[in-house]
């Protein structure tokens, strides 16, 4: 608890909420946004190599980490902010034998900005052709 002297780390209350639509089929059905910004903090929703509907790069998890991370710039723009305000990735991949092509797209974008990142396998994502998917915070100053 914080002392009378220190105040309390919250968002301000007078913070805009801003939700940022992408094209992914399920955001309405499901309820979400591509992403949220509130106050200096961006949220980015779980992303995939999806594009109006088609999953690009199959078969290929470089190709789709390459794609899902251009899909993440363009929201982390629309909510004002850039890749180099990213501090966080979660990184889901379907093989996780393919780790190193997941992670050099990966490099490729973060590697001088170096958020902290995690990388787990999984079952399955909601498309069987998905073989990563991402998400990502970030903090403008």
């Amino acid at each position: 608890m914080p002392s009378e002297s220190e105040p309390e780390k919250a968002v301000h209350p007078e913070a805009v909420r801003q939700n940022i639509r992408g094209t992914s089929p399920w955001e309405a059905t499901v309820g979400y946004s591509r992403a949220v910004r509130l106050g200096n903090v961006v949220h980015v929703a779980g992303t995939t190599a999806t594009v109006n509907g088609e999953v690009v790069g199959v078969g290929d998890a470089y190709e789709q980490t390459r794609v899902v991370l251009g899909i993440i710039a363009g929201a982390l723009s629309e909510a004002g902010a850039t890749l180099e305000d990213v501090v966080r990735t979660r990184i889901f991949v379907t093989d996780i034998s393919r780790w190193a092509e997941v992670g050099r797209a990966h490099g490729e974008v973060f590697g001088t900005i170096r958020p902290a990142a995690t990388m787990v396998g999984v079952a399955a994502l909601i498309d069987p052709q998905h073989l990563v998917e991402i998400e990502a915070e970030a903090i403008l100053p």
